[in-house]
């Protein structure tokens, strides 16, 4: 309208308060992602591993007098399963992390591209609404979404078998919880801070997607090389998923093949995700200098 017009008034409804403001990046987000009908149906399928198959497994061995019903031996059934840690790790932890690279691989790449090669990002941040905001928002996408695939389910299972169990299995076997805790915790920082950081630098979805295959595919092949002809194991440390592998497995008490120090392997992923966050900082911002 024109100004002369004098008919403008500001915005009276009620404002958003600052410290959530963030969330409406992953409201949008979510509602694209779970548009997608086939990553719906391979959520589902994780879902029914997570939160049907294996609390079935864990059930099955407390309730005998069912399985005398189907003529099955219970003492086949109840020597079959040994629910410690390395239940948890290997029939949860070890899948709840590829099913969790999976699905960054499909989301991450497309929460900053679109914004940065279309320059939508000055439109965000002319509004009320700061650069870290913006990256948390879009790093909230992540974090809720891979934590509903790892830790959360994984917890739940830990709670029903110490339910099943008592409370001397819960106490004796707490550290499984805190390693389900804290390795999902690490592998979701991994990814998200490396999904956003390619993200951000090479602003095609498709490209970075290949990126993040060739981190953790090609990366380990090249530091096998350097320990094939150095004769060393220091090559390892190219290799994002054995660093964590390092890490959990000392989390949950499980002796590790590695001849890769865990102090080293904790420098590792450090040095990596801050190299990403440094990327990502220098992309992320209202303007872009460029340099002919």
């Amino acid at each position: 309208m024109a100004v002369y017009e004098r008919r403008y008034t500001p915005y009276d409804g009620t404002l958003t308060p600052r410290k959530s403001r963030f969330l409406v990046l992953p409201a949008y987000s979510y509602k694209e992602i779970l548009s997608s009908k086939m990553f719906l149906i391979f959520l589902a399928a994780w879902g029914l591993w997570a939160l049907l198959v294996l609390p079935i497994l864990i059930y099955l061995p407390h309730n005998l007098a069912f399985l005398e019903k189907f003529g099955v031996d219970p003492e086949t059934v109840k020597g079959a399963f040994n629910f410690d840690a390395g239940f948890f790790f290997g029939w949860f932890m070890v899948p709840s992390m590829v099913v969790a690279y999976l699905s960054a691989l499909v989301v991450g790449p497309a929460l900053v591209s679109a914004d940065l090669r279309n320059n939508g990002l000055p439109l965000y941040l002319a509004r009320p609404f700061g650069r870290w905001e913006y990256v948390l928002g879009k790093s909230a996408v992540m974090l809720i979404l891979l934590s509903a695939i790892t830790w959360v389910p994984g917890l739940f299972l830990f709670v029903f078998q110490s339910y099943m169990e008592g409370w001397d299995w819960f106490s004796g076997n707490l550290g499984v919880a805190v390693g389900i805790f804290f390795t999902s915790w690490i592998w979701i920082v991994q990814l998200c801070v490396i999904s956003l950081a390619l993200s951000a630098y090479l602003k095609w979805k498709p490209v970075a997607r290949l990126s993040l295959i060739l981190i953790f595919v090609v990366m380990p092949r090249i530091g096998d090389v350097i320990n094939l002809i150095l004769s060393t194991s220091w090559g390892s440390v190219m290799d994002l998923l054995k660093m964590t592998g390092i890490i959990a497995t000392g989390m949950f008490g499980i002796a590790s093949r590695s001849a890769v120090p865990l102090p080293v392997a904790w420098i590792s992923l450090i040095l990596f995700c801050a190299v990403c966050v440094g990327l990502m900082a220098k992309k992320v911002r209202a303007y872009e200098v460029v340099k002919s």
